[in-house]
């Protein structure tokens, strides 16, 4: 299983720190988010390689973090240089796929994520499904469901729907950016932006995709921290240390 990251974003929220740094990089606990991300998937035991797909701007300074990382990470570069020409997160997806002619089940990640369980957890339910596969949680605010992936997802956690950032939410199950593609479902990444499917948002590929193959979604068996502003990256400075992570 290889585990691509997503981490081309330009974090314009958290100026001035990420004017010539990348946000997955800010440290958190005296380790850096990639880090405490990277450090949890190696310990599942069930991930051979690492890729981060980044923008023009910032792949000298991730280059420079995995090379002093012992595992094999492969840092992609995904040739845009502004906030106005990024690819979009489904499209940076197959252009890391493409340039690395990966052929082998995919763990896709956003960077910018902290988690206080462990995605070993997400991983073996994964594996046993056989599927493609999401993790769902609970929101009971309706604008931030608005601001949200929502799944709609059967008693046998089959999700029949998704949408991006509905206007009417359908359900109260919010989808993180954590996402599991079985090998035989993987070109069906490429086959979803030749048919349309929105590129920004990864999410987008499983709202596309769920009306294809199934997918399944695991119930988050903790709390994840989304660093998006300046305010958040200081509350999570002082919560996270802190945390007792269940490994």
């Amino acid at each position: 299983m290889k585990c691509l990251i997503l981490a081309a974003g330009y974090a314009t929220r958290l100026r001035p720190l990420t004017d010539n740094f990348p946000k997955p990089l800010l440290k958190v606990g005296g380790k850096a988010i990639l880090d405490w991300l990277v450090d949890d998937v190696r310990e599942s035991g069930k991930v051979d390689g690492f890729i981060v797909v980044t923008n023009h701007r910032f792949a000298p300074v991730f280059e420079e973090w995995a090379s002093g990382r012992e595992e094999d990470i492969v840092v992609v570069d995904d040739m845009t240089s502004t906030n106005e020409t990024r690819l979009g997160a489904v499209r940076d997806i197959d252009y890391a796929l493409e340039a690395l002619g990966v052929d082998d089940d995919l763990l896709v990640l956003a960077g910018d994520n902290l988690l206080d369980f462990s995605l070993s957890s997400f991983i073996g339910y994964a594996l046993g499904k056989g599927t493609a596969c999401v993790m769902r949680y609970r929101e009971t605010d309706p604008a931030r469901l608005r601001k949200c992936g929502v799944l709609e997802v059967d008693d046998s956690d089959l999700v029949l729907g998704m949408e991006e950032k509905p206007a009417e939410p359908k359900s109260e199950w919010c989808c993180p950016p954590f996402y599991f593609y079985p090998r035989k479902d993987v070109p069906l990444i490429a086959e979803g932006i030749g048919s349309g499917c929105g590129t920004d948002a990864p999410g987008s590929l499983v709202a596309w995709m769920c009306g294809r193959v199934p997918v399944h979604a695991m119930v988050m068996p903790g709390r994840r921290y989304d660093i998006g502003t300046l305010e958040s990256y200081n509350a999570v400075c002082e919560t996270f240390p802190n945390i007792d992570k269940n490994k």
